[in-house]
């Protein structure tokens, strides 16, 4: 379903009973809602959670919102970063985590649980600092509080992660070397899978320049680690020993920074939640809950 927030259209989808307790996934960079294994977020629907997946902005069947001061083309970004200028972005995380709060208001949701992942870990923090009141717990996975730039050159940054026009076939090619590059080894997902969900993204909607702009708002986050500390918010982070992205020590950071924040490491967890990941996953959201959270609605 499409809806009207924070005064773009995101497209969304719902499951679990209407009435139930709001809990909303947050992806990450580029990739789109049919990303979430279904085992995912039909088992938090099953435990009585009325479970939201959208597609951020700039992905999928969500509004495209390029700006005239900020490029999206990988090329041009690259050229501009090496003159040494700076690199404008379209929007920061802080719009994107206002989007959230906009889908919340258009469904009629005062405040909700929130589980983002890597990129939407990132949303989900801003969301923390600075939406509290609409927040019941955050559940924080594969992520970083400090600049992803930190110890890496800012123009290294971005060439590992601009994407570039492709065609379908290259793009499902890129998608099963992606799983390979940074999927969870403990917990495989079938190649033929992995295909047929790279099919379905492209069928959907897959944009480069779109890709773009969210990267440039991720790397233009500013440090959160100060304001992390002040969170009172019921927190959990959870984040694969085996994940190649994003080290395991950055999520340990997160969990050390807010106070009484929950703190799981898996191993065989690498940075892609897997089908046969799913369930583990749905049992430590449910559990942490239970334990710190509200699951009357």
């Amino acid at each position: 379903m499409q809806i009207t927030a924070n005064g773009i259209t995101l497209e969304a989808e719902e499951y679990g009973p209407a009435d139930g307790i709001p809990l909303i996934l947050i992806r990450g960079l580029g990739s789109q809602l049919i990303h979430w294994p279904a085992e995912l977020y039909q088992g938090l629907a099953a435990k009585g959670y009325r479970t939201i997946i959208f597609d951020n902005r700039d992905v999928g069947l969500s509004a495209r919102c390029p700006a005239d001061h900020a490029p999206g083309d990988a090329q041009a970004i690259l050229a501009l970063a090496a003159s040494g200028a700076p690199v404008p972005a379209a929007y920061t995380l802080a719009d994107m985590a206002n989007d959230v709060v906009g889908l919340m208001d258009a469904l009629n949701i005062a405040t909700a649980h929130i589980f983002g992942i890597s990129m939407g870990g990132g949303i989900a923090q801003t969301l923390c600092i600075n939406h509290p009141d609409r927040l019941r717990t955050a559940t924080i996975v594969m992520s970083a509080a400090r600049p992803l730039t930190s110890g890496e050159s800012g123009h290294d940054v971005l060439a590992r992660l601009l994407s570039y026009p492709m065609e379908r076939d290259a793009y499902i090619e890129s998608w099963v070397q992606e799983h390979a590059n940074h999927g969870s080894p403990g917990f495989p997902m079938p190649e033929a899978d992995i295909r047929a969900e790279a099919e379905r993204a492209w069928a959907r909607g897959v944009d480069a320049e779109g890709i773009n702009r969210q990267v440039l708002a991720v790397l233009s986050a500013a440090d959160r680690r100060a304001d992390l500390t002040r969170v009172t918010l019921p927190c959990q982070v959870i984040h694969g020993v085996d994940d190649a992205l994003i080290p395991v020590e950055l999520g340990a950071e997160i969990a050390q920074l807010i106070p009484g924040c929950d703190y799981h490491a898996i191993k065989g967890m690498g940075h892609i939640i897997t089908p046969s990941l799913a369930p583990s996953i749905v049992e430590m959201v449910d559990d942490f809950i239970t334990r710190r959270g509200d699951k009357t609605t």
